[in-house]
């Protein structure tokens, strides 16, 4: 399955470029921490699902899963938002079907 990122309320200067280069240096560290777009997906998965689900009722694997995608897009965001410099910004992962 395929998924987008998208820089949210970027501040106005930035310019088309750097935004593009931001969310690829996001995609491609989360791709880098998880090992591949199809794991993207399962963190993803395993994350929303930590959000509303009691972890005594999650498996052993969807709590690991959670937790790497936790520790991937904070990597991700840092290396994303490195060239930008402070804002209110925010990295949007939209999954196609």
């Amino acid at each position: 399955m395929s998924y987008t990122i998208t820089l949210q309320d970027a501040p106005s200067e930035i310019t088309d470029r750097a935004q593009r280069n931001a969310e690829a240096r996001f995609q491609r560290t989360l791709e880098r921490a998880l090992g591949g777009s199809d794991e993207v997906l399962a963190a993803h998965r395993a994350w929303q699902s930590a959000e509303d689900t009691a972890e005594s009722e999650m498996s052993a694997e969807d709590i690991t899963l959670a937790k790497k995608w936790i520790a991937a897009a904070t990597r991700a965001q840092t290396d994303g938002f490195r060239e930008l410099g402070e804002s209110e910004a925010y990295f949007e992962v939209t999954f196609g079907r």
